[in-house]
């Protein structure tokens, strides 16, 4: 029996009752014929104020035509979008993970109004990327994602550099060590035109989970944003979006619990970005597979660091590209035992069959052989402690520093912490701590890129360590804690700590501590008040009313009724 390619679209197009919905559509031209094909939505993410998505348009023009010539008909419609890069610093950077779920929430809302029979959601910078699958996920129509790819990388002074470098030279150029005219220069070059971020940050990371995870074409993200192939990336995956509906091959076929573990696989081995830690919890609990951020630390353990890609190593996703592709990396790590490679995607093709086709660029160095990998294991490290009782994230794929003790810097900002360190007043041996920048604090868990590669820039990467319950940039490196649960809001220990009080770090032990006795602890939290909601109304005062912890996602919790 022939699949009916138009299941859902039908009660939208078809008999006497729906004269008045074929007039409206007849009214933007389309036609009878058009409408006896199957409807698919292709949620765009394009926005004119970043470089990430800038070229969605003309993607989804090449888009739409292969899902034409493959007998489907294409309705485009537009989500929205957050540079992480433009509001880093700011408070526009609250939005940011907001962003996230209004990605999800109107995908799903699009696609339940019209009842499109397929979705193809098309996606840049770092929080499209969850947003448009867990959407997807809600709807469980047969899709795909497909990745606008990355920025090349700009050259300054004979090397490559990506917005990572312009971030770390803020901090050079406060502590003297860079004039602002040579900022300016870099600022001039470091990124060169459209696409995501150009290290595996968290664009690049995100888009090397959805395609283990199967969600997206094998092979489609590696391609850069201005590379002429991706022209022909965009009308494969119309055609393949119609292969996919005859299938009817849904997200929830595709999302295993098996599916998941490949997917920290990847972001352990590729030296990823930890918001990825927060973006496969939200995307797990959208289909229903348990997962929880013990299971990270058990795979990033037994998985080691194969991949030498900034911020961490020396290379940018561009040069995975010329390497081989994602398909290079997925294949070594079948080969070493660390894949799956039976999971299913999109294609309809194993994991380990799409990863067979790798063509390996001789003299590569940015994949490592099986018998030589950067670190014995993966980049994401949890820790708990009497710091961190419900667990806290780190990732080592950039520095060797394991161990850190030093006094508490407290400050209850991200902006309080940048004054500090841009007028020079953190010394050697600090735990910087940054709270209330929580899910629910900040609202919006912000970035602490900013803080970050100005601590760096500064020459105290190697010295000073920062603690927060906000989260980081993929372009983050140094020792640097993130996702610290209970969040400073809910009255966590974070919310406690003191200027001067000892805190000890040790990766080893997976512990975060301070160094309090639980007397103390349990004194000072009966004198703590939680802080005035920084938002009461519009969505940061809805988002911080409804979030749950970073320990679960950070996903919008639906209320009792």
């Amino acid at each position: 029996m022939t699949h009916d390619l138009k299941t859902r679209s039908r009660t939208i197009t078809d008999g006497r009752t729906r004269a008045a919905a074929r007039s409206f559509f007849k009214s933007i031209g389309l036609t009878d014929e058009d409408l006896a094909k199957p409807m698919v939505g292709i949620a765009n993410t394009w926005i004119e104020t970043m470089p990430c998505n800038f070229h969605l348009r003309a993607l989804a023009a090449k888009v739409k035509e292969g899902v034409r010539a493959a007998g489907g008909m294409p309705f485009e419609f537009n989500t929205v979008a957050i540079s992480d890069g433009i509001t880093m610093g700011t408070e526009g950077m609250k939005t940011s993970l907001v962003s996230r779920e209004v990605i999800a929430d109107s995908i799903e809302l699009v696609g339940r109004g019209y009842m499109f029979d397929a979705m193809i959601a098309l996606v840049g910078c770092d929080k499209t990327l969850p947003g448009a699958a867990m959407g997807l996920v809600r709807l469980n129509v047969p899709s795909l994602v497909l990745y606008g790819g990355s920025i090349m990388p700009g050259r300054w002074r004979g090397k490559d550099v990506t917005i990572q470098h312009v971030f770390e030279a803020i901090g050079a150029t406060a502590a003297g060590k860079m004039t602002d005219d040579e900022l300016r220069e870099l600022e001039d070059v470091a990124c060169p035109g459209p696409g995501a971020c150009g290290g595996q940050y968290t664009a690049n990371t995100m888009a090397t989970v959805l395609e283990v995870l199967g969600l997206a074409p094998m092979g489609s993200g590696s391609v850069p944003a201005v590379d002429p192939r991706k022209n022909e990336v965009g009308i494969r995956a119309g055609e393949l979006i119609i292969d996919l509906l005859r299938r009817d091959l849904k997200p929830l076929d595709v999302l295993t619990p098996t599916a998941f573990e490949n997917a920290i696989v990847s972001v352990a081995s590729t030296g990823g970005s930890t918001n990825a830690v927060l973006h496969l919890l939200a995307l797990a609990r959208e289909a229903g597979v348990p997962l929880t951020l013990d299971d990270f630390d058990r795979i990033s353990t037994n998985t080691p660091l194969y991949v030498d890609l900034m911020p961490g190593g020396r290379f940018t996703a561009v040069d995975v590209d010329r390497a081989g592709g994602l398909q290079l990396i997925t294949q070594r790590l079948i080969e070493g035992g660390l894949l799956d490679g039976s999971a299913i995607t999109v294609s309809g093709r194993t994991l380990g069959e799409e990863s067979s086709v790798a063509v390996e660029t001789a003299g590569q160095e940015v994949v490592r052989p099986l018998d030589q990998p950067i670190k014995a294991s993966g980049g994401l490290q949890i820790l708990r402690g009497t710091l961190a009782p419900e667990g806290a994230v780190v990732k080592v794929a950039g520095h060797e520093r394991l161990q850190h003790r030093g006094p508490a810097r407290v400050f209850d900002s991200e902006e309080a912490a940048m004054a500090a360190v841009t007028n020079q007043q953190i010394r050697p041996g600090d735990v910087v701590i940054i709270r209330y920048e929580g899910p629910r604090g900040g609202p919006g868990m912000r970035e602490m890129l900013g803080v970050t590669a100005a601590i760096v820039g500064e020459g105290l990467g190697e010295s000073v360590a920062l603690v927060t319950d906000g989260r980081f940039s993929g372009a983050t490196r140094g020792l640097m804690i993130g996702h610290v649960a209970p969040e400073a809001a809910h009255g966590g220990p974070i919310a406690l700590i003191q200027d001067g009080d000892e805190v000890v770090l040790d990766i080893k032990q997976r512990r975060l501590d301070v160094l309090l006795s639980d007397d103390e602890l349990a004194t000072r939290k009966a004198a703590w008040t939680a802080p005035e909601p920084r938002y009461k109304g519009g969505v940061l005062g809805r988002y911080a009313a409804l979030v749950s912890s970073a320990t679960d996602g950070a996903i919008l919790q639906t209320p009792k009724i």
